[in-house]
C-alpha cells in the first residue's frame, strides 16, 4: 500500500489523514506545531468531531503517526498539502503558508510522486505558481512528478457529511496526475468527480463559498428589515422554506467566520479584479458581513439606552456552533466595538476557554445585557436569570 504524507494536521489535514490511514494507506501527518504533534502522538484530539479513540486506533494500527520532520516526504508516493490560505490585513490572498509548505515538499520530492493541493487558491495558482515552484525546489522537470488540485470539503461538527460520503472534486495538470489522484481518493471516498481542468476545480471551490457568503449576507440584511418591521426573521425563513423548489434556507447571525466563507470569496474577487471581471456581488456581500457586528453594537446601545460602563456578556465566541474554532470569528469585531463604546465586556464560551489573553466568564445574572453570538448546544441560558438578551440569530 502507498505511503502518504499529509502536510498540515488541522481541521482539514487531520480528518483526511485518518481517513486515508483507515483505508490502509501508511500515513505521516506533518505539521510545524510541536505541541499539536505531541498531542496527536499521545492519542489526544483537538478537533471536536474526531475522538481520542479514533486517533489512538490509527496510531495502534501502525498506519498513522504525526511528526514535524519533513524528510518523511521523500518516502511518500502521495503528498497532500492542507495548510491555511488566509487573507491579509489588506483583505488580499495570503499564500505565505502554502508557499512555505510547497518549498518544503519540493526539497524532499522524488521522481514519480503525486502532489495534491487541498488548500483554497485562486484559479491558475496550481498551474502557474505551485507547479513551477515544485520544479524549482526539487530539481525535477515537468512530467517527472504529478500534481493535482482537490479542494477540501470539511465541515467541522457536521454529523451527516464526513470525508467518506462528501463528493470530492479532483483535477490534474496532466491526464496521469488526474488518474493517479482519482485512484488515490477512490480508496476512501465514495464519489470522486473529475473536473475538466485545474482552473475549473479551483474556481468551483470559490463558487461554493461565495454562494454561501452572498446568501448569508442577504439574509442578514433582510433580518435588519424584519427587525424594523417587528417580525421574526426565523418565522419568515420557516414560511419560505415550505416551498419545495427554488429556495434554500440561510440563517441570520452576527456575521460569517471560519477559514472558508469570509475568506474564499475574496480570492475570487481578487482574481476578478486582476483580469478585469466584475465582482460587485461578492464585494457588497463582504461589506454587509463586516458591518453586522457594528449593527449589533447599535442594537445593544438601543436596548440599554447607552453603553458606557455597562456590563455586557457576549455568549459564544467561536465562529460556529459546537466548535472551538475562532478563526475569522465576527465576534471579535463585536467585542471590539462594544469596548470602544466604554462597555465592560466579558465573554462566555466553555469550548474556547481562553482567547486573546482572556478566559471564559461564568454564565450569571451579574450583567446588564447578554448578547447571544454563537449558541452552542451545551448552553443553559436560565443561568442568566433576568438579564435582557439580544439574540444575533434573529429574535426581534
Amino acid at each position: 500500500m502507498q505511503s502518504v504524507s499529509v502536510v498540515g494536521q488541522g481541521y482539514v489535514g487531520l480528518p483526511l489523514a485518518l481517513a486515508a490511514s483507515e483505508a490502509g494507506y501508511n500515513v505521516i501527518g506533518i505539521d510545524t506545531n510541536i505541541e499539536k504533534i505531541a498531542l496527536l502522538n499521545s492519542g489526544n484530539s483537538f478537533i471536536e468531531d474526531i475522538s481520542n479513540s479514533q486517533i489512538q486506533k490509527n496510531l495502534d494500527s501502525g498506519r498513522y503517526k504525526a511528526t514535524v520532520e519533513p524528510s518523511f516526504i521523500n518516502k511518500s508516493e502521495v503528498i497532500l498539502i492542507c495548510v491555511p490560505t488566509p487573507i491579509s490585513d489588506q483583505h488580499k490572498p495570503d499564500l505565505s503558508l502554502l508557499l512555505q509548505a510547497t518549498k518544503m515538499v519540493g526539497k524532499h520530492l522524488f521522481k514519480g510522486a503525486l502532489v495534491i493541493i487541498e488548500s483554497t487558491i485562486e484559479p491558475g495558482t496550481t498551474r502557474n505558481i505551485i507547479a513551477p515552484l515544485l520544479e524549482k525546489e526539487s530539481g525535477l522537470k515537468s512530467g517527472q512528478f504529478d500534481i493535482a488540485f482537490s479542494p477540501e470539503r470539511i465541515d467541522p461538527a457536521n454529523s451527516n457529511w464526513k470525508v467518506k460520503n462528501t463528493p470530492k472534486l479532483v483535477a490534474g495538470l496532466t491526464d496521469s496526475a488526474t488518474k493517479n489522484a482519482l485512484n488515490f481518493y477512490s480508496k476512501f471516498i465514495d464519489s470522486v468527480v473529475v473536473c475538466e481542468s485545474l482552473e475549473v476545480a479551483e474556481t468551483a471551490k470559490l463558487l461554493e463559498n461565495s454562494f454561501r457568503l452572498v446568501n448569508i449576507s442577504f439574509i442578514n440584511e433582510l433580518s435588519i428589515f424584519c427587525q424594523k418591521l417587528g417580525i421574526d426573521i426565523n418565522h419568515v425563513i420557516h414560511a419560505a422554506s415550505t416551498k419545495p423548489y427554488g429556495f434554500m434556507p440561510f440563517y441570520p447571525s452576527v456575521g460569517v467566520g471560519g477559514h472558508c466563507i469570509p475568506v474564499d470569496p475574496l480570492y475570487l474577487a481578487n482574481k476578478a479584479q486582476e483580469i478585469g471581471a466584475p465582482a460587485k456581488m461578492i464585494n457588497l456581500a463582504d461589506q454587509i458581513n463586516q458591518e453586522m457586528p457594528g449593527y449589533f453594537v447599535g442594537r445593544a446601545e438601543e436596548t440599554l439606552g447607552g453603553l458606557k460602563n455597562k456590563k455586557v456578556l457576549v455568549v459564544g465566541v467561536s465562529y460556529k456552533q459546537n466548535v472551538a474554532d475562532v478563526r475569522e470569528s465576527p465576534v471579535e469585531a463585536l467585542i471590539t466595538g462594544l469596548k470602544q463604546k466604554g462597555v465592560q465586556v466579558s465573554w462566555h464560551d466553555d469550548l474556547v476557554k481562553e482567547w486573546n489573553g482572556e478566559k471564559s466568564a461564568t454564565l450569571s445574572s451579574d450583567f446588564d445585557l447578554a448578547i447571544i453570538a454563537t449558541p452552542h448546544d451545551y448552553l443553559d441560558l436560565t443561568k442568566l436569570g433576568d438579564v435582557p438578551i439580544l439574540n444575533t440569530r434573529g429574535s426581534i
